[in-house]
C-alpha cells in the first residue's frame, strides 16, 4: 500500500505578549477557528490521518492538537520532534523516514520557511510561494516503506487553506 502525507503549517499565532519567546507563542482567536475547520475539511474530503507528528513549538503543538481532537485520536497520541521546529528540508524527510510503518497516512505540523522550501523540493508538479498558516499540502508516494521515502516517487495530492474557503480574511 503506497504512503500519503500532509504537511499542516501551524494556524495563525499571537505575537501579544511582548518579549515571549518565539517556541512560546500560542494560537490566536483566529488560529483557534482555523485549525478546527481544517481539520473539519479534511474528514468531508475522506483524507485519513493515522499519525500525528509535530513540532513541539506551542502553536504547533495546539495546531495538531486541535486537528487530533477532530480525528477522534488522543493529544497523548501527538510525537513531538525538535527537529521540526526551525526545520529545514532535511529534518522533513527524517521525520518522514523514521515513521512506523504500521501508518499509511501521516499529518506533520511545522512552520515556515521550512514548510515551503520541503513541498517545493517533492515535485515538480506545483510550486508554491508560501505555505499559508494552517495551510495544507498533501503528497502521495509510491513508498511501501517510509524508510523508502527519499527515493520514492512522489505526487502532488492537494495543497489548501483557510482563506481558500472563507475560512479567514487576508489581514
Amino acid at each position: 500500500m503506497s504512503k500519503r502525507f500532509v504537511i499542516i503549517r501551524h494556524a495563525k499565532s499571537s505575537w501579544a505578549t511582548l518579549g515571549q519567546a518565539d517556541f512560546d507563542r500560542p494560537l490566536n482567536d483566529r488560529g483557534k477557528k482555523d485549525a478546527p475547520q481544517m481539520a473539519k475539511y479534511l474528514l468531508e474530503k475522506k483524507i485519513q490521518i493515522d499519525s500525528f507528528i509535530s513540532s513541539p513549538a506551542k502553536r504547533a503543538r495546539k495546531t495538531a492538537a486541535l486537528f487530533a481532537k477532530a480525528f477522534g485520536i488522543d493529544e497523548n497520541a501527538i510525537q513531538l520532534k525538535s527537529q521540526l521546529y526551525l526545520p529545514d528540508e532535511v529534518a522533513f524527510s527524517h521525520a518522514i523516514e523514521t515513521a512506523s510503518d504500521k501508518y499509511a497516512h501521516l499529518a506533520i505540523f511545522s512552520h515556515n520557511p521550512g514548510i515551503t522550501h520541503f513541498v517545493n523540493s517533492l515535485t515538480s508538479q506545483v510550486r508554491v510561494d508560501n505555505i499559508p498558516t494552517c495551510g495544507i499540502f498533501g503528497i502521495k508516494t509510491n513508498a511501501v516503506s517510509w524508510k523508502d521515502f527519499e527515493k520514492a516517487e512522489k505526487e502532488f495530492w492537494f495543497f489548501d487553506y483557510p482563506g481558500n474557503h472563507g475560512l479567514t480574511h487576508s489581514s
